[in-house]
């Protein structure tokens, strides 16, 4: 392991020990205070690891704090009908985690009596985790010296190698580099750099702690950016006596499967009655930007579906541009 730093004395295993030092001083004055960050429980760091998986840390804390009101313990979720869990998941998106979680915790209470594993080889048995999540809970909940790998830490991995790092070389290069006496602060510490300090195009390497053994202070070329395609929808918001229309996907749907949401229609030609009821947002799904037109009138006649009580929608498994319309009228 290579750290590019000839201005430091010391051998490779000083360089290696000034950079956990600092890395781990800075992480225990500015870490954020998240929820999840409040005790060590494994159910609340698997939760929260799940949730920030393709999801912003600022669309997470809300949605964390009130799954763990309906589920505070993973007795509860593991009891819980699966339309249950996708409601309080509803907002999230990537729905498949929701139902990889209920599966998780039926398995745990069922086969484990309710208690984690404490290793990264149990916990990798379990539904939805993968080795990114079992180190992560096993390094926290457990002080398992193991290293992860998200998006972040890789960056500030490469960075301070001052190379890309293909595949395996990254998940060593964390090896080497993890503190065996403090994993679990030490891999939160290197998530905080990369989210906080490391960023993606205008790092902050004044404030960085580890600048000075940094290879390329952020100066690495990051890859382009992806190409986003833009598409136009249309729903039709049926309201009558208090309740809304809506529609559910197949069960064997490829995408969010037994969702709820306000059925599609054709894209209507705009009139001046029309404008009055009209609704227009954005929503983006991966790679793809919609530009989202709401018209406040019947469904078609063929559309199929269900009333529901306004005062009950909260309660279905809604897709999240179903949460936001509803949400935009006013009606959630």
């Amino acid at each position: 392991m290579n750290l590019h730093e000839p201005r430091l004395p010391g051998n490779l295993a000083s360089r290696k020990r000034m950079f956990q030092r600092r890395l781990l001083a800075w992480y225990t004055r500015n870490r954020r205070n998240l929820p999840w960050r409040r005790d060590r429980d494994p159910y609340r760091v698997w939760l929260s690891e799940i949730m920030l998986q393709q999801t912003r840390v600022a669309a997470v804390v809300d949605h964390y704090q009130r799954f763990l009101q309906r589920f505070p313990a993973i007795e509860r979720l593991a009891r819980a009908r699966e339309s249950s869990v996708l409601a309080a998941w509803s907002g999230l998106g990537y729905y498949r985690r929701a139902r990889m979680l209920h599966a998780a915790a039926k398995e745990i209470v069922r086969q484990h009596e309710g208690k984690f594993p404490e290793n990264v080889a149990g916990l990798r048995e379990l539904p939805g985790i993968g080795r990114y999540t079992a180190a992560a809970i096993a390094s926290i909940s457990f002080g398992v010296p193991v290293a992860l790998v998200d998006g972040n830490v890789e960056r500030v991995l490469e960075r301070f190698e001052g190379k890309c790092l293909p595949g395996e070389a990254v998940w060593e290069t964390a090896e080497e580099l993890l503190s065996r006496s403090r994993p679990g602060d030490f891999n939160q510490a290197m998530m905080e750099l990369g989210a906080t300090v490391c960023l993606p195009r205008q790092p902050l390497c004044t404030v960085c702690p580890v600048r000075e053994l940094c290879a390329t202070r952020g100066e690495l070329t990051q890859p382009a950016g992806e190409v986003r395609q833009k598409r136009e929808i249309h729903y039709a918001l049926d309201r009558q006596d208090g309740t809304v229309l809506l529609v559910q996907r197949p069960k064997d749907a490829s995408l969010m499967p037994g969702m709820w949401e306000l059925p599609e229609i054709a894209a209507p030609q705009p009139t001046p009655a029309q404008s009055d009821g009209r609704l227009t947002l954005r929503h983006s799904i991966t790679v793809t930007d919609f530009v989202v037109t709401v018209e406040q009138r019947p469904a078609p006649e063929a559309t199929g579906g269900r009333r529901v009580q306004s005062r009950r929608i909260h309660t279905l498994p809604l897709t999240g541009l179903a949460r936001k319309i509803l949400r935009a009228a006013k009606i959630i």
